[in-house]
Formats: C-alpha cells, sequence, structure tokens
C-alpha cells in the first residue's frame, strides 16, 4: 500500500487508513514507534492482540502435531480439573470442557486452530497447556516477538 505524504499544519505527516490501525490493534490515543525500517505499533510490554493470538495458535498447531486427540483431551480435563479444585475457572473452561466431552477430534482441532471469532476466543483460555516442552515454548515466544 502506499500512502501519500501531506501538509499537517506547519509539519509533513501520513494518515493512516483504519483498517491498518486495526489489524495492527492500535486506535486513537495509541502509539506508533518509527524505526529506520519503518512504523510500526509499540510494544505495550507484550504482543498485539492479533500477534499472541497467532502465538497461541502455533502453540496449538505444535501441540497438534505432536499430540494424539487422546493425549490432547486427558491433559485438557487434567488441567480443568486442577484449576477447578483451586478456584481458577472461567466460563471458556465449561465450553472446553464439551468440547473435549463430546469426542469429536474436528471439533477440538477447529477450536485449538481456527481462526474464527469463537476459536480466537476459547484460545485465550487455553487448556492443553503443559504438553510442549518449556524450550519449545519458549522458541515459540521468541519467534513471534522478532
Amino acid at each position: 500500500m502506499r500512502i501519500d505524504i501531506r501538509p499537517i499544519g506547519n509539519s509533513l505527516g501520513v494518515i493512516l487508513p483504519r483498517p491498518v490501525l486495526k489489524s495492527w490493534g492500535v486506535g486513537e490515543g495509541d502509539q506508533l514507534e518509527l524505526t529506520d525500517k519503518g512504523l510500526r505499533p509499540s510494544r505495550k510490554g507484550g504482543l498485539a492482540p492479533r500477534e499472541l493470538d497467532e502465538l497461541k495458535r502455533s502453540i496449538a498447531l505444535a501441540v497438534v502435531r505432536d499430540f494424539t486427540p487422546a493425549q490432547i483431551r486427558a491433559q485438557i480435563l487434567a488441567n480443568l480439573h486442577r484449576w477447578r479444585k483451586q478456584g481458577a475457572w472461567v466460563s471458556a473452561y465449561d465450553e472446553w470442557r464439551e468440547i473435549v466431552e463430546r469426542g469429536d477430534d474436528g471439533e477440538l482441532f477447529a477450536a485449538m486452530l481456527g481462526r474464527d471469532d469463537n476459536a480466537t476466543r476459547l484460545r485465550e483460555s487455553m487448556p492443553f497447556v503443559g504438553l510442549l516442552p518449556q524450550s519449545e515454548v519458549r522458541r515459540l515466544h521468541e519467534e513471534a516477538s522478532a
């Protein structure tokens, strides 16, 4: 996309299209960083929402690649049981439990890997943590932050 540089007051500037700002996860009042490589959203101590979901999706993909649906279900149920006992429960965990109990691999994989709003929302509360080695999770975090 080409954007014209235009006069803004006594300075020069650019006007960024709303869809670009939305895809970056920024809006009015947020800041952008200007580097020698271009303009980008400021890091707010972490990843932008879209980048964070892509990280979670890459973790889910690694889990699906390395473990059977039965192993994934067992880990999810173990985590959910432990979290309920500890009082750390959110409504998304009820949805994950229902998905696991129905036993449909396609539904499980759709929740873990889908790009739709429901899958994105469910990935915000991933109950399949603990399957991947920490070194693999660290590597995925580093790739997402690069």
